[in-house]
C-alpha cells in the first residue's frame, strides 16, 4: 500500500510539472503569435508557419539594446549563420542559417528563452518566427552631403592631449572666456561669445585673449591645406558626455564665413545631416578627425547629435571607418559613447551674407517676395497653375507629407470594410497609400499625380502607378469602388472638378459606389467645432497637414451658421461657377490670397502655406526649429515655404456637383471634421 501511495504522488508531481511546462509553452505561444502580428502590422513582415532557413527574432534588435556580437554568440550555437541583419532603430532582427534543419534548431531552443542585454543589464524575451526570406538594402554609401569633408587623424594623439588639458572648465570661472553648461553639453567660447538667445555673436564685443595658442598651428595647416580660405577668430568648445547632445540646427548665415571646421577630441561620434527635404545622412566622426563643412552642408542642411549613449556604427573592422553609416546594413551594430570634446572654429562674417539659399538665410529674409498667382481664367491658365502650385509642391515635399500620414479617418475606413470581398478598389489620389492596405480581402490599386508619393506606396509593397485624376487609365465601368480623399479641392476651376468626378463615375461598373472628400470652408458646423480647430498644437495625424509645427489644413475661428460667408457661399455653387465663356468666375481680387494657418476662410480659392520642416509650436505661430534652434529669433521668421493651390468647398457644393451628373445618384453628403463628403452610386 505505502509503495502504491508513493507511485500516486509522483504521478501527481509529474502531472503537474507537465502542467507548468504546457502553461509556459502556451504562454510562449500566444506571445509568439502577438510579436507575429505586429511585425505584420506595423513592419509589413510575412511570416510563415513551416520551416525555413530564415528567422526573424522580435526583441533582438539594436533598437532595443542588443549588439551584433552578443545576438552572433547566440545564434552561432545553432548552425552556421549566413546573413544576420540588424537594421538602424528597429527591436527585431534577421537570421538566415545554412540550412532548414539548423534554423529550426535556433527556433526550437531560442524561442521564449530569456537572455540578458549586456551593456544595459536588461533581461528580454526572445520571440522567433520563420520567414521565408530575409530582404535588406546593400546600396553603395550614400553620398555625403555637398561641401562636407572629414579628415581622419589630422591631429596626433599628443596633440589632442595637449589640446584637451588647455581648456581649464574650473580655473577661470571668473573671467570673460565664459563657460556655461547647457542643457545638454558643457560649452566654453573663446575670441566671440556665441549668443545663444539671438544665435550670433556680439562684433564690437570680442572676448579678451583670443583663441587658445595651441589652436596657431593647427589653424594653420588648415589654410595650407586648403580646408579653409579664412583665418577662424572665434571658437566654440564643447564638451559631451554620453546620453548628452544638440539639437539639428544650421549656424546663422550672417554671423560667420562660409567655411566651419570641427575637431573631434576624446571619442568618436556620429553626427546626423538632415536636407530640408526631409533626406538624412548620417556620418561617422572619429576620434582625432575634422568635419569640413562649406557650401550646401553648411548654409542648407542642418546638423546635430542626437542625444543617446549608443551610436549605430559599421561593426566589420574591415568597413569603412568615416563617412555614412547606412552602407551595409548587413554590418551594423552598437557602440558606446564616451566623453567627447569638440573645438568648432568659425570666422566671423563682417558683411551681409548672399549665399544661394535665401529661405534659410537671415540676411536675405524678405528679399524674395514670391509674386501670388492670379485666379485662372481659362483651361490653359488652370492648368498651369495646378503644375506650379500642386504638382510641383508634392513632388517637393513628399517625403515630408508621408511622414503626417499615419491614422486612417474612421469613416473612410468603414466605408472600405463595408465592400463585398474581393471588390476592385480604385484610390484615385492615394497618397502614400495610407488606405491601399486598410481592408485585405480587397483588391485595391493606387494612382497619384506624384512620382514621389507613388514611389513610397511602392516602398510599402502597394500597387499604385502615376496619372492624372482626370484622365486615369483604368477601363471603364471594371472598379465596384473609388475612392477619392482630399484630391478634387486642388482642382481650380468648376469644369475641372466636375470633370474628376465624372472619372470617377467612370470608372464605377453599374451600382459601383464612390466616396468623395474636400476641405470645407466651414470649420463649425451644426454649432460643433471640428475637433482640429480644438487641437491648437495640431499633434494629431489629418488627412491635410497635421502635424506638429507644419503648415496645416487651417482651421477656422468660429462662424454661426447664418454668417454672410455662409451665405455667399451657400450662392456659388456650380451653376454659378461659369461665365459667358465657359470659363469660371474670377474672384474679386485676381490674386490669390495667402491663408492664414487656423484662421477663417475668406475666400474659397486660396494658397495654403507648407512648412517642409515644421518644428514646435511657439506664442507667434509655427517655427522651423529643423533648420534653427527652437527659440531663436530666426526659427520664428524663416522656414522654406510652398503653397499649394485649394478651393474649399461651402455647404452642398459638391453635392450639387455630383448630382448634375446623369449617370450617378448620392447615396450619401455628410460633414466630417472640416471635410464636406460624398457617397455617390453609379446608375
Amino acid at each position: 500500500m505505502a509503495a502504491s501511495r508513493q507511485i500516486t504522488s509522483m504521478e501527481v508531481k509529474t502531472s503537474e510539472d507537465h502542467l507548468k511546462v504546457n502553461k509556459m509553452k502556451k504562454k510562449v505561444l500566444r506571445k509568439q503569435v502577438r510579436a507575429q502580428h505586429t511585425l505584420m502590422r506595423h513592419e509589413g513582415i510575412d511570416c510563415v508557419s513551416h520551416a525555413t532557413q530564415s528567422l526573424v527574432i522580435a526583441n533582438a534588435g539594436l533598437g532595443n539594446g542588443m549588439s551584433r556580437c552578443q545576438l552572433l554568440r547566440i545564434l552561432e550555437e545553432y548552425g552556421l549563420v549566413e546573413t544576420l541583419l540588424m537594421l538602424p532603430n528597429k527591436p527585431y532582427s534577421f537570421v538566415k542559417y545554412g540550412t532548414t534543419e539548423e534554423a529550426k534548431k535556433a527556433f526550437d531552443a531560442l524561442n521564449g528563452k530569456e537572455v540578458t542585454l549586456e551593456d544595459f543589464g536588461q533581461n528580454i524575451v526572445l520571440y522567433i518566427n520563420f520567414v521565408e526570406k530575409v530582404f535588406w538594402q546593400n546600396a553603395a554609401p550614400a553620398s555625403l552631403p555637398p561641401g562636407l569633408m572629414v579628415i581622419e587623424k589630422i591631429i596626433s594623439p599628443e596633440e589632442e592631449k595637449r589640446m584637451l588639458e588647455c581648456i581649464d572648465w574650473i580655473g577661470d570661472e571668473d573671467t570673460e572666456n565664459a563657460e556655461k553648461t547647457l542643457k545638454h553639453r558643457r560649452v566654453k567660447h573663446f575670441g566671440y561669445e556665441f549668443c545663444y538667445d539671438n544665435n550670433n555673436v556680439d562684433k564690437e564685443k570680442p572676448l579678451p585673449g583670443g583663441l587658445p595658442e595651441i589652436c596657431g598651428l593647427f589653424l594653420e595647416k588648415c589654410l595650407k591645406q586648403g580646408y579653409i580660405k579664412h583665418k577662424p577668430d572665434q571658437l566654440t568648445v564643447n564638451q559631451y558626455e554620453p546620453g548628452q547632445g544638440i539639437p539639428p540646427h544650421i549656424d546663422t548665415h550672417s554671423a560667420f564665413e562660409d567655411e566651419i571646421i570641427s575637431l573631434s577630441l576624446g571619442a568618436e561620434i556620429v553626427m546626423d545631416f538632415k536636407h530640408p527635404d526631409g533626406h538624412t545622412v548620417a556620418i561617422m566622426l572619429p576620434r582625432c578627425s575634422l568635419l569640413v563643412m562649406t557650401g550646401e552642408s553648411r548654409y542648407l542642411w542642418t546638423h546635430g547629435i542626437t542625444p543617446r549613449k549608443y551610436d549605430v556604427i559599421q561593426a566589420s573592422e574591415l568597413g569603412p571607418k568615416v563617412g555614412t553609416i547606412t552602407a551595409d546594413v548587413r554590418d551594423l551594430t552598437l557602440n558606446r559613447r564616451e566623453s567627447r570634446t569638440s573645438f568648432t572654429f568659425r570666422k566671423v562674417r563682417r558683411s551681409p551674407c548672399n549665399c544661394i539659399y535665401p529661405f534659410v538665410c537671415d540676411s536675405q529674409k524678405g528679399q524674395q517676395r514670391q509674386v501670388q498667382p492670379s485666379f485662372p481664367h481659362n483651361e490653359m491658365e488652370a492648368s498651369k497653375l495646378e503644375q506650379e502650385y500642386v504638382h510641383k509642391v508634392y513632388e517637393e515635399i513628399a517625403t515630408h507629407f508621408s511622414s503626417t500620414r499615419h491614422s486612417p479617418w474612421p469613416q473612410i475606413v468603414e466605408f472600405l470594410r463595408s465592400l463585398p470581398k474581393g471588390s476592385i478598389v480604385a484610390d484615385v489620389g492615394c497618397g502614400n497609400g495610407k488606405y491601399l492596405g486598410i481592408n485585405k480581402d480587397l483588391y485595391m490599386v493606387g494612382c497619384d499625380r506624384s512620382e514621389n508619393l507613388v514611389d513610397i506606396c511602392g516602398e510599402k509593397n502597394f500597387q499604385a502607378f502615376v496619372c492624372d485624376a482626370l484622365a486615369v487609365p483604368i477601363h471603364s465601368g471594371s472598379c465596384d469602388a473609388c475612392i477619392s480623399i482630399a484630391v478634387i479641392h486642388h482642382f481650380s476651376t468648376a469644369e475641372r472638378r466636375l470633370a474628376t468626378i465624372r472619372e470617377l463615375a467612370r470608372l464605377l461598373r453599374p451600382g459601383g459606389t464612390a466616396l468623395i472628400y474636400v476641405w470645407a470652408m466651414e470649420q463649425e458646423y451644426k454649432n460643433k467645432k471640428s475637433k482640429y480647430l480644438k487641437e491648437k498644437n495640431g499633434s494629431r495625424d489629418k488627412e491635410e497637414e497635421i502635424s506638429t509645427g507644419t503648415a496645416q489644413r487651417p482651421p477656422s475661428d468660429q462662424l454661426p451658421a447664418s454668417s454672410s460667408q455662409d451665405s455667399a457661399c451657400s450662392d456659388q455653387l456650380l451653376s454659378d461657377t461659369k461665365d459667358e465663356g465657359g470659363g469660371a468666375k474670377p474672384v474679386a481680387d485676381s490674386r490669390l490670397p495667402v491663408h492664414t494657418n487656423r484662421t477663417s476662410f475668406h475666400s474659397q480659392d486660396v494658397l495654403v502655406p507648407w512648412h517642409l520642416k515644421g518644428g514646435t509650436k511657439k506664442k507667434g505661430g509655427s517655427v522651423d526649429t529643423e533648420l534653427f534652434p527652437a527659440g531663436s529669433k530666426e526659427s520664428q521668421e524663416i522656414s522654406p515655404v510652398f503653397h499649394r493651390y485649394y478651393h474649399v468647398f461651402c455647404e452642398g457644393e459638391l453635392e450639387a456637383m455630383c448630382r448634375s451628373l446623369d449617370c450617378v445618384r448620392v447615396q450619401k453628403s455628410y460633414y466630417d471634421q472640416g471635410n464636406w463628403c460624398v457617397v455617390l452610386e453609379k446608375l
